[in-house]
This record gives C-alpha cells, sequence and structure tokens, in this order.
C-alpha cells in the first residue's frame, strides 16, 4: 500500500512540474483571445475597479495583490502552483498513477488550468473563494449543518459580490434536495429535471419583476454581438426566441445539454480542440452523474458528498442559462474543479480519513 501512495504522490507531482512548465509557456503560445479578459484585469483600461462585479473585483485584488504588474509568465509560476497545492491539501487519490478514464479526465482538467490560470484571471480567485467548502467536507469536527450554513453563505456572498448567478446555486440545489427526498423510480434523473424546472422558473420570476429572463440578458446578449466572428465557432445560440416563456423554458433546457451534455457539438469536427472539450465534458458529465445516484441511494452515509455533488449540478444547471459558448463553459468549470475533484475520488479521500 505504502509504493502505491508513493507512485500516487510522484505522479501528482509529476503532472503539476508538467503543467507548470505549459502555463510559463502559454503566454508565447496561445491566440489573443485567450487574453481578453486577462487584459482587461491587467491593464483596466477602461478604470473599472471596484467592490462589486467580476472585473472591478479582480482588478481590486490583482492590483492589492501586485500581481498585475507582473508578466504574464511569472504570474502563472506564482498562481499555478497555488492552485496544484489546494490540491494536494484536498488529498492526492490511490492509484492516480493509473491511466484510466477518471484519471485521465482529472490530468486533462490539470492541463486546462495550466492554461486558464496562466495569466490574470477571475478562475484563479473563484478555485481559491470555493475550496474551503472542500476542505470543510474533508474536516469530521465540522458537523453537517455548519457546512451546509457556511457553504449557503459563501455562495450567497460571492453571489453578490462577484457572480450574480451563484446566488441561484442555494436555491436549485435546496429545491433539488428536497425533490430527492420523494420517491421516484428514476430518482436522479427526476432530481436533475426539476432541477431546471427551478432554473425556469427563477427565470419566470426574473421575467415579470424585470421585463427580461435570465438567459435573454446574459447569454443572448453576448452571443447576438458576436454571431459571424472568428472566435464564435462554438457559441450557444438557442433553437428559437428566448424573449417568451415558452421560448425561454426550450433555451435553458438546449443550454443545459448544450454545456453539460453536448453531442450536438459532435459537428465541430475541424475544431480538434473543442471535440476535446465535448469528449471530456461527456464523460466528466457521465461519472459525475453516477456519484450523484450514489449518493442519493446512501444520503447518511455521503451526506457531505451529496451537498458537493447538489452544488456542482446546480452550477451546471445555471451554465445552461448563462453560458455563451463551449470555451467559456469549461473555462468557468476550471473555477469550481475543487469541488469537482473532491466529487470525482471521495471514496479515496473518505478512506485516508478513517
Amino acid at each position: 500500500m505504502k509504493t502505491k501512495i508513493e507512485k500516487s504522490k510522484a505522479a501528482f507531482l509529476l503532472i503539476a512540474t508538467a503543467n507548470l512548465a505549459v502555463a510559463a509557456a502559454a503566454f508565447f503560445i496561445l491566440p489573443p483571445k485567450f487574453f481578453y479578459d486577462a487584459a482587461i484585469i491587467a491593464f483596466d483600461k477602461g478604470n473599472e475597479i471596484g467592490y462589486v462585479g467580476s472585473y472591478p473585483v479582480s482588478i481590486l485584488l490583482y492590483k492589492i495583490s501586485g500581481l498585475r504588474y507582473l508578466p504574464f509568465p511569472v504570474i502563472a509560476l506564482i498562481q499555478v502552483p497555488i492552485l496544484m497545492y489546494v490540491l494536494y491539501k484536498i488529498g492526492i487519490p490511490d492509484h492516480f498513477e493509473k491511466l484510466n478514464v477518471k484519471n485521465i479526465l482529472v490530468y486533462m482538467a490539470f492541463l486546462m488550468i495550466a492554461i486558464f490560470v496562466s495569466m490574470p484571471s477571475k478562475e484563479f480567485i473563484t478555485f481559491l473563494y470555493l475550496s474551503p467548502i472542500v476542505f470543510m467536507c474533508l474536516n469530521e469536527q465540522i458537523s453537517l449543518k455548519r457546512t451546509i450554513i457556511y457553504t449557503v453563505l459563501l455562495l450567497l456572498i460571492f453571489g453578490v459580490f462577484f457572480r450574480p448567478y451563484y446566488l441561484l446555486i442555494p436555491v436549485i440545489g435546496g429545491g433539488m434536495y428536497l425533490v430527492s427526498l420523494v420517491s421516484f423510480k428514476s430518482k436522479t434523473i427526476t432530481t436533475l429535471f426539476y432541477g431546471l424546472l427551478i432554473a425556469v422558473f427563477l427565470s419566470f420570476s426574473h421575467g415579470i419583476l424585470k421585463g427580461k429572463y435570465l438567459s435573454e440578458i446574459s447569454r443572448e446578449v453576448v452571443n447576438n454581438e458576436r454571431i459571424g466572428s472568428a472566435d464564435a465557432n462554438s457559441i450557444i445560440i438557442s433553437p428559437v426566441q428566448t424573449d417568451t416563456w415558452y421560448g425561454e423554458t426550450i433555451g435553458i433546457f438546449y443550454g443545459f445539454f448544450t454545456v453539460n451534455i453536448p453531442i450536438n457539438g459532435l459537428k465541430h469536427l475541424l475544431s480538434p480542440q473543442i471535440i476535446i472539450f465535448i469528449i471530456w465534458q461527456l464523460l466528466l458529465f457521465y461519472i459525475l452523474l453516477v456519484r450523484f445516484a450514489k449518493c442519493l441511494a446512501d444520503r447518511k452515509r455521503y451526506s457531505k458528498e451529496l451537498l458537493i455533488l447538489l452544488i456542482i449540478f446546480s452550477f451546471f444547471i445555471v451554465q445552461g442559462v448563462f453560458e455563451p459558448d463551449l470555451g467559456t463553459a469549461v473555462r468557468h468549470k476550471m473555477g469550481v474543479f475543487p469541488l469537482i475533484y473532491f466529487a470525482l475520488y471521495y471514496e479515496s479521500f473518505r478512506k485516508k480519513l478513517q
């Protein structure tokens, strides 16, 4: 057993080191479109710095930390090791050195983290902010009740000051949990279906109060300006207009399946990077769905694990409402990767705690 743990640790450190080299070289390799957000955060030419909103807060934090004044390769050499250390402290699963589907998905995620966090990045902030949720789940001294309260507070605060759509996650997750208490034949699929219906209801409520539905003021606004541009090959366009109740309903369901089960994205055969993202997403969603079903079947034993998976799938549902394209959807998943990492290997981490 000792040898296996050492091999897992060696594999983790080797992969992390290799991706650190990728991160340092990313500035010289990646096309300009990868740096749009980074340029806004680093240079703040629009004077957006502030205390509310993802761009204003990111600009503020990078200014306070001094990172915005450093060359991007240096930022990469600082940020990537920090995130790898967080994952290291969460735990290294047994048999991490073995080539299986789950491990390969995580190897690929490490590579994507290295790319997306090789520059000033909102995902770097999100990753660090959400990590305490995982550590609370790992800490047996913190009760489930306290973990839930602290987690909801963290998500609400993040939603108020950084990404507004995080405000929807506790509502959708709580609703999904209540639905899961009812006896259904296909409990996992039914729970997800009702989670989507909750998202539709929230969008309808916003439409009644503000005059426009949620996807109408987010994804559709962004994509209407990008249609026909060079970087629009993976944008998510609803098959119907989302300015009616039925159009918004179709748009949310279409967005969810396009982001999380993107079979329709296989049409991008001439864009290998998109195909890789699609395969990664399909396999990830399937594995997490199986683990979600396991936690629902034994919620007393896997209570904290169920909490994490409810957050993840609520986030996936929210992505179906707001995400403008597949690339952005994958990048944002790197922000919640500590939760995904825990969900993929919770048996291994649980065994090490015992």
